[in-house]
């Protein structure tokens, strides 16, 4: 289905990636120093992707477009997941930290799975 403009301001899970990718930043800014060019480098860029994927397929012209961005926003998401429990697990950050983003993390998926299955299902 054709869709008209959408404004990725508007959704709650593009302002949460967005908040939540400045979070992440903060977090792995004190990161040892080793890390800044491996596992630092590679959560900053999927954290940010999560934010970008959502805008990107925002200006996309179809729903299937946009579900497709969203689709690669999750997988973002989980990748990040991924490396906050290798972090964890390296001692890089505590489990409070751990903690705190991966509540924040699970709700941007959450957030993510509904968009992507609302609009499949007005696309049927």
């Amino acid at each position: 289905m054709q869709q008209s403009a959408r404004n990725f301001h508007n959704y709650k899970v593009w302002q949460d990636a967005v908040d939540f990718a400045t979070l992440v930043y903060n977090t792995t800014s004190k990161l040892p120093w080793f890390e800044k060019k491996g596992l630092c480098d590679q959560l900053q860029r999927a954290v940010v992707s999560i934010s970008s994927n959502i805008a990107e397929g925002a200006g996309r012209p179809t729903d299937a477009d946009f579900a497709h961005f969203l689709d690669q926003s999750l997988g973002s998401a989980n990748e990040v997941e991924t490396q906050l429990l290798i972090s964890k697990n390296l001692r890089y950050i505590s489990e409070e930290q751990f903690c705190q983003l991966t509540n924040n993390l699970t709700n941007i998926q959450k957030q993510l799975t509904g968009l992507i299955a609302s609009i499949r299902s007005n696309n049927k």
